[in-house]
């Protein structure tokens, strides 16, 4: 059986496998500052009691700027070598983390969170920006494609868990600031490594002027169906599983353990995904994005519903970790679906746009989840059930209706 191949995504036939594992040390190091940057910032306000009050303010100014990622991700589709592009982002976001550790409490606040905001704005190229590198190593192979994005699920996985506990170590054995020099350092070391990974197929100067803006790749992402799908649906998983965390804390007295016990849910839930994107490499996944996506999302739903009845922590243990699993599967069917779907000329946008409101989504569930908890822990995770039920039906409600079109258009077209 001949293997699919991918046409038009790269000039390589196979497999970089030396480009691959300096995009993974590259979107590893990027991925650390960007999941750890929200902790360390918190605990060197809280380190200091006159600006602990300011915490959340200053966390939010590394968030909120992803919002604007989309509005400079056109460079990366217009660039000769977007490589330099986002090397450029991980200095400039350096610079910004470094001069605000190093004038933190020697200048207005203010000052402060304008220099995590500037880092803020450089978030989505650490992370949807440098995903738009897998076609060039990956090949033209279907299956190598799906198989490198089980290593950007591990990386974003990595980053989300090993990020904070590296910050929490190092504040407590030193001090907030040296975790804040130590994210700084890995962002630094992170651009030597992109620099070093293969060069993406260069576009031609005509295709350079065609490449369209921020809105007309919204509209794309509105009008073109399986691009909206990605679209909602990833928003509908991002806001259901950001309950979890918040869920998991609040748990702890009706499961009759400490807080911190609670906490292992969490890591049950991370070491879950991280086992997922470890699949993912060893068996890539098998089908349409479109199709793949509709049904992990149901499988989630089923996870965070069978989480919401028990309350039996051993088992509440299991379900964290196959919920983790399930999202990681999730996850590679939008890297799948934003690579496969997405026109060449705007595929940089299309991934920061994505994942833009994806950590939009993650921030509004966490918050809602947050307010919900203070009435019942049941609460936080019917919301999400509710809100990913709905876009899993008006997906599956656009899918059918597809599939009943084309049929109809077939049967006109056949010959009587």
């Amino acid at each position: 059986m001949k293997e699919e191949t991918l046409p038009g995504y790269s000039h390589n036939e196979s497999l970089d496998r030396a480009g691959l594992a300096r995009y993974v040390l590259a979107a590893t190091l990027a991925r650390l500052a960007d999941g750890g940057g929200v902790l360390a910032v918190i605990l060197l306000c809280v380190a200091d009691s006159h600006s602990a009050g300011w915490a959340g303010t200053l966390a939010a100014c590394i968030t909120l700027p992803h919002l604007a990622g989309p509005f400079i991700a056109r460079r990366l589709d217009t660039a000769h070598d977007s490589r330099w592009v986002i090397a450029a982002a991980c200095l400039i976001h350096t610079g910004l983390i470094v001069a605000a550790t190093l004038t933190f409490s020697r200048v207005p606040l203010s000052m402060t969170g304008g220099l995590l905001a500037g880092a803020g704005l450089c978030g989505p190229l650490l992370t949807g920006g440098i995903s738009t590198h897998l076609p060039a190593i990956a090949g033209r192979s279907r299956d190598d494609q799906r198989r490198v994005h089980g290593w950007d699920v591990a990386t974003y996985g990595l980053g989300g868990t090993v990020g904070p506990a590296l910050v929490a170590a190092l504040a407590a054995w030193f001090s907030p600031s040296a975790a804040l020099y130590t994210l700084a350092g890995a962002t630094a070391m992170a651009a030597y490594f992109i620099l070093r990974i293969p060069v993406p197929s260069a576009a031609s100067a005509d295709e350079k002027r065609h490449v369209p803006g921020t809105v007309a790749t919204m509209l794309l992402l509105v009008r073109n169906p399986r691009l909206r799908r990605t679209l909602y649906l990833t928003v509908a998983v991002a806001f259901c599983v950001a309950v979890l965390p918040i869920t998991a804390v609040s748990l702890a007295t009706a499961l009759g353990v400490a807080a911190t016990t609670a906490a292992c849910l969490t890591v049950a839930y991370g070491s879950g995904n991280l086992v997922g994107s470890v699949c993912l490499m060893i068996r890539p996944l098998v089908g349409e994005p479109d199709t793949l996506m509709t049904r992990f999302a149901c499988f989630i739903t089923a996870g965070v519903f069978l989480i919401m009845l028990n309350m039996h922590f051993v088992v509440l243990l299991m379900l964290f970790f196959v919920t983790g699993m399930l999202n990681a599967g999730f996850f590679g069917a939008t890297l799948a679906a934003r690579s496969e779907y997405s026109p060449s000329a705007c595929r940089g946008q299309v991934f920061v746009w994505v994942g833009a409101m994806k950590i939009t989504a993650g921030s509004l569930g966490t918050a809602a989840a947050g307010r919900l908890m203070l009435t019942d822990s049941v609460w936080p995770l019917a919301m999400g059930i509710i809100v990913l039920a709905i876009f899993i039906g008006v997906a599956l409600t656009e899918q059918t209706l597809y599939s009943l079109h084309a049929l109809n258009d077939d049967e006109r077209e056949r010959p009587t």
